[in-house]
């Protein structure tokens, strides 16, 4: 096994890594849409004691696809050798329509398994996080 650390996907949030490797298998850790060297992000706004006044799930859409890209290729795959993805979302009658249209964008090639689910809250203000697993090449280090 070994594990994976990206340089341009968001730091995770605990002591864990963004993927592990375990034969041709690579595991991701969750991954939300946070900015990689800071704390923001995208489509949140958080009033002066923390809490969200308004959510933008498409731009969160964006910045979680866009880091989950990233810790497939610091990793030697790619976003089409994605296999399973777990998605939770904390508002699935709010957000489910548009993360819809823009998963049926970014997978019209790669069509993974999918499983979305609804959950009370995440561990930061984010409204989505990925949970993905995918299949590294055979050249791959």
């Amino acid at each position: 096994m070994s594990s994976v650390t990206s340089e341009r996907a968001a730091a995770p949030v605990g002591l864990f890594p963004h993927a592990r490797r375990v034969g041709n298998l690579l595991f991701l850790s969750g991954i939300g849409p946070r900015v990689r060297g800071s704390q923001d992000i995208p489509g949140v706004t958080l009033d002066a004691a923390g809490n969200v006044v308004a959510k933008d799930i498409v731009a969160q859409c964006h910045s979680v696809f866009a880091n989950v890209r990233a810790i497939l290729e610091d990793a030697g795959t790619t976003w089409d050798r994605l296999v399973d993805v777990t998605v939770f979302l904390t508002d699935m009658k709010t957000d489910f329509a548009a993360y819809n249209r823009l998963w049926a964008e970014y997978f019209a090639d790669a069509q993974p398994c999918r499983t979305t689910v609804e959950v009370n809250c995440l561990p930061t203000p984010i409204a989505i996080e990925l949970k993905c697993i995918a299949t590294m090449p055979e050249e791959a280090p």
